[in-house]
């Protein structure tokens, strides 16, 4: 692997994250997009999930062509261009496909538009297999679980920003039903400028002084990463870590209807704070990527959970949202806190302790009721939000030259996203939307065991992250 230096500079880090805040901001908008167009069109419940669908499985479709490229070319294609450039090239495609939502808009055409959005979800599936791959490259891969956090603290970052920004510049407004007197052609301005955004990016990432990494080494055709179990294993692990973070989300506002009779005003708080737990657990997590003191260190990691959260209040005050009943969830961030002390930044010690918390939470979610149990399953959020940091470079040590392909069968597993919320409405359908929760259960229980497993296996190899990496500053 060729790289202009081992250890990159921070300034280099801070350029490369700049791309995850979008993939949050888009994805969280796709929230304001999905009332839109199901008032504007007269689309079904089912139909409307589409918009999701279509952004989602992108990811699947971009990860697939990207396979089959491989096999086609002979090699890995950000092998030879390098994982900067294939960036770019994402940054231009997610921009074609934000321009497509003008004429799709003028031509009132609900399938164009989620072909523009499908088309934007194929940029970013490049992006991704670049970026994350690169991240954990910019530096000791064993500390690569940090950076990912510093990234995805972002990337969530973007998702509570992201609704309201879009909601004023598609509404004027950024109150929960400023979609009233929208149109579909109010989406054109936005997503024009969306797509500039997207091209000056591009040009910013072209001429950055990002490393250019690249590898010649020859990659025999076919799916040789697969040969590592670490490998196989982590992409059943990120299928269900992406299953359960949005079967929790996206089953929640059935539970509060069901359990505690609220409005869509007063669900969308609620599942606003489940995703704000995100951004709480990865801006905690990311502490030590910026090499504080240990004394420093400790203090951020009790002050930036609460700031983060301060960031979520402010946001749903603009919003209008009456939070008097959320500022006891206070209380639960101060086990996220706990368990992040007790992590150390080891990413398998770190995934086996918050998915042990994780279906502590489920299980105290099903054996209660009310605010218990509706902050229970919301806490999910909070333990889910350094999985992704820690499943990706443990699936992905040891692969090297197989390292991007790794990463693209990774980024295809986002899929659980489309699969694994489905089967808990099947549940719920059955025993009951409250019960239907123990599917959440039994996926953080597999985690549990991915932790454990991935770590003998990688000691196997003679990787050990665990080992390797000291206690403190």
């Amino acid at each position: 692997m060729n790289t202009t230096t081992n250890n990159a500079s921070r300034s280099q880090l801070y350029t490369l994250i700049t791309v995850f805040f979008f993939w949050g901001f888009v994805a969280a908008s796709n929230g304001i997009l999905i009332p839109l167009f199901k008032e504007k069109f007269s689309l079904s419940q089912f139909q409307s999930q589409l918009v999701d669908f279509a952004f989602y499985a992108a990811y699947f479709v971009g990860s697939l062509l990207y396979f089959l490229v491989s096999r086609a070319i002979g090699g890995d294609p950000l092998n030879r261009i390098g994982y900067k450039n294939g960036i770019v090239y994402g940054l231009l495609l997610s921009a074609v496909g934000a321009v497509l939502f003008y004429p799709a808009a003028s031509m009132g055409s609900y399938p164009l538009l989620l072909a523009a959005l499908f088309t934007v979800g194929l940029g970013f599936s490049l992006q991704q297999t670049a970026a994350q791959t690169l991240t954990i490259a910019l530096g000791d891969p064993a500390t690569g679980n940090q950076r990912l956090n510093l990234a995805g603290g972002v990337n969530n970052f973007g998702t509570t920003i992201g609704p309201v920004l879009i909601s004023f510049a598609i509404f004027g407004a950024i109150s929960e039903n400023a979609a009233a007197n929208a149109t579909i052609d109010s989406v054109k301005i936005p997503y024009l400028v969306l797509a500039g955004v997207f091209v000056i990016f591009a040009i910013f990432f072209k001429y950055s002084n990002l490393p250019s990494i690249t590898n010649n080494e020859a990659v025999e055709t076919g799916s040789g990463a697969l040969k590592f179990p670490q490998l196989t294993l982590g992409m059943v692990a990120i299928f269900v870590y992406v299953g359960v973070e949005v079967s929790i989300a996206s089953n929640l506002g059935e539970y509060l209807r069901q359990t505690m009779n609220l409005d869509s005003a007063k669900i969308s708080q609620y599942v606003s704070l489940f995703w704000a737990s995100m951004m709480i657990g990865r801006w905690s997590g990311a502490v030590s990527a910026f090499n504080p003191t240990a004394t420093t260190e400790k203090i951020m990691k009790v002050v930036v959970p609460y700031v983060a959260f301060g960031v979520f209040i402010v946001v749903n005050i603009l919003r209008g949202s009456d939070l008097t009943d959320l500022y006891v969830y206070g209380v639960c961030i101060l086990v996220l806190i706990a368990a992040n002390f007790m992590g150390k930044d080891r990413p398998a010690r770190m995934l086996l302790i918050y998915s042990i918390l994780g279906a502590v939470a489920m299980l105290i979610g099903l054996l209660s009721t009310g605010t218990v149990a509706l902050f229970a399953f919301i806490s999910g959020g909070l333990f889910c939000s350094v999985m992704w940091p820690c499943i990706f470079p443990l699936a992905i040590a040891g692969l090297g030259k197989y390292t991007n392909q790794g990463a693209s069968f990774l980024i295809m597993m986002i899929l659980g996203g489309a699969i694994i919320p489905p089967m808990q409405g099947k549940f719920a359908d059955s025993i009951g939307i409250h019960y239907s929760y123990i599917v959440a259960l039994v996926c953080f229980l597999f985690l549990a065991w991915f932790s454990v497993r991935v770590k003998t296996i990688l000691k196997s190899q003679g990787i050990d992250y665990e080992a390797n990496m000291g206690g403190g500053h």
